[in-house]
């Protein structure tokens, strides 16, 4: 049998305050989705009204079969991690029946979880997403005998946190520099 080859994935949770939600999100998941670039391994959207009613929409692209073999996968990956080569197979067991139980991403309890953390006429956001346009580059490393050791996101924001922080660090190091100078003068 061969060795399914997964692209990294991510889990993404994103706070909505007031939402006015009109399928612009939808329709760019779809779009990413349709060329190949992401996959939807699971998706949770909350909604809580002002009386605190809640709705929820759940979504995958993962056929059943699929399901079974990424939710046998990622217990198995956790499960080594915690207990090496027997926790490698009790996770495998562990994550295929949680995937034949449907919680193969995003659990029951996640969800409600949430759903209790989030004030009213607000919504929350799950998903989990497979970067299938990095697959390729992924076995492209393997091939050349590189392995990963670890990988972040950086959004723009971060960038521009960590430059400000960087700026003050440098002004007070400045500062700092200039005091002995002051004070021998």
């Amino acid at each position: 049998m061969a060795e399914v080859m997964y692209g990294p994935m991510q889990l993404l949770v994103i706070v909505f305050d007031d939402p006015d939600f009109h399928g612009q999100i939808r329709r760019e998941l779809e779009s990413v989705m349709e060329k190949g670039l992401i996959r939807l391994i699971d998706l949770v959207f909350l909604w809580k009204d002002a009386e605190g009613n809640v709705a929820a929409m759940e979504a995958t692209q993962l056929d059943e079969e699929e399901r079974m073999r990424f939710g046998a996968v990622v217990g198995g990956i956790m499960g080594f991690g915690a207990g090496g080569e027997k926790g490698a197979i009790e996770g495998m067991e562990a994550g295929a029946l949680a995937a034949a139980q449907e919680n193969y991403g995003i659990t029951d309890e996640d969800i409600m979880d949430i759903t209790e953390a989030i004030p009213e006429d607000s919504a929350a956001g799950l998903l989990i997403i497979e970067h299938l346009w990095a697959k390729k580059l992924k076995q492209a490393i393997a091939d050349a005998g590189g392995v990963l050791v670890t990988q972040g996101m950086i959004t723009p924001e971060l960038l521009a946190l960590v430059g400000a922080e960087l700026a003050e660090a440098v002004e007070a190091a400045e500062k700092k520099e200039q005091e002995p100078a002051a004070a021998t003068a």
